[in-house]
């Protein structure tokens, strides 16, 4: 991972940095903050500069996860009656080469472990114990980069404190966390903390920009909706063609709610809308509902004039954001989101989804000639 690779967070980076020039390297030091922010990313980065400033061909072996001194730890579920990463350790490289800001939902779903319990277990400690052990291959330091601490159990947090305590000479110990709550404070203690803030969106949008091809006014959305998180960024920009989908669902949804009042026959129309979003898959049809839930928020921000907050405006075919903002307000929003909240309920559930998305287009052209008086 190079430096420059890294979204934002020029403190941390320069922090680390003078830290290796210096020769002021902290034998252990925690990351706290969600992956999205860059944790991981930032402990690669430090990683190759401490072993390429003892080495010069450390670099590319540390940029492809396979320095022979450098080992890693993170969460796993027990096979053969052990919970061990190097029983994982190949595909856990691959998601990481990938994309370094992989969540741990990502890395639950790479492995289809929804329903098995992902720990750092004892056993893991008590092999990363015997591997420093012994001494550096390349005559340098050896480090331990351990993700997601949290899920440690007791058992291993007490004997991994004891390695914290007393590592063995030219080791070095980088951890990360999403949060401290559930860290063992002994082991805080003897950590020097780094925390990893969300990335503020102008650094989100320049990178957007930056690195694909998409306008100021989609990187501006999108660094809005992924509230400094670098992943889930990604993660929206992969739905964008879906988003194209809705949106066009959605001003259809509008159109025929409005006319519903004064053309009756509209609601053959709001039957067929339906029956076509019923036809998708639940997790697709929850997605909508979200898109549909978070548009209406941003219609009645802008009907109150809070336009700052407002980080998208829909336009396509003509549609009229300014004129659909003004009859969403104070006296109908929060039946409209209710709605919307029920109908994820109804579909979490497994109910019928024609009849779902029918009762619940139909119910907008009421709420949506509400007045706000």
């Amino acid at each position: 991972m190079h430096w420059n690779e890294i979204v934002g967070q020029n403190a941390i980076k320069k922090m680390l940095q003078d830290s290796v020039t210096e020769g002021r390297i902290s034998h252990a030091q925690l990351f706290v903050g969600k992956e999205g922010y860059g944790g991981l990313p930032l402990v690669l980065a430090y990683v190759k500069e401490i072993l390429g400033k003892e080495n010069s061909s450390a670099g590319h072996k540390v940029e492809n996860l396979n320095h022979i001194d450098l080992h890693f730890s993170f969460p796993s579920y027990t096979e053969g009656g052990k919970a061990l990463s190097k029983n994982f350790l190949q595909e856990w490289r691959n998601m990481i080469l990938e994309n370094p800001y992989s969540s741990d939902d990502d890395w639950i779903m790479r492995l289809d472990s929804e329903k098995k319990q992902m720990i750092i277990s004892v056993h893991e400690v008590e092999e990363i114990i015997d591997k420093f052990k012994l001494k550096s291959f390349e005559g340098g330091y050896k480090v331990l980069v351990m993700t997601k601490i949290e899920k440690m159990n007791d058992q291993a947090a007490n004997k991994f404190l004891k390695f914290l305590e007393e590592p063995p000479e030219k080791t070095i110990i980088l951890l990360l966390a999403e949060s401290i709550d559930f860290v063992l404070p002994t082991i805080l203690s003897r950590c020097q903390l780094v925390n990893v803030s969300k990335l503020p969106p102008a650094d989100l949008e320049n990178a957007l920009t930056e690195q694909f091809n998409i306008s100021e006014d989609n990187a501006r959305a999108l660094a809005f909706q992924a509230q400094g998180d670098w992943n889930l960024a990604m993660k929206l920009m992969s739905d964008n063609a879906a988003n194209d989908e809705f949106e066009a669902l959605f001003i259809q949804w509008v159109r025929n709610a409005f006319q519903a009042k004064t053309k009756p026959g509209v609601i053959k129309d709001l039957i067929l809308w339906a029956r076509e979003i019923s036809s998708w898959s639940r997790e697709k049809q929850k997605k909508f509902l979200d898109y549909c839930a978070e548009i209406f928020r941003l219609a009645l921000l802008h009907n109150y004039a809070a336009d700052d907050l407002v980080y998208k405006s829909l336009n396509k075919n003509g549609f009229k954001w300014e004129g659909f903002s003004r009859f969403i307000h104070g006296a109908n929003i929060e039946s409209i989101l209710e709605e919307l909240s029920e109908a994820n309920l109804h579909l979490h559930r497994n109910g019928n989804a024609k009849i779902i998305w029918t009762d619940m287009g139909i119910k907008l052209t009421r709420y949506i000639h509400r007045s706000a008086s």
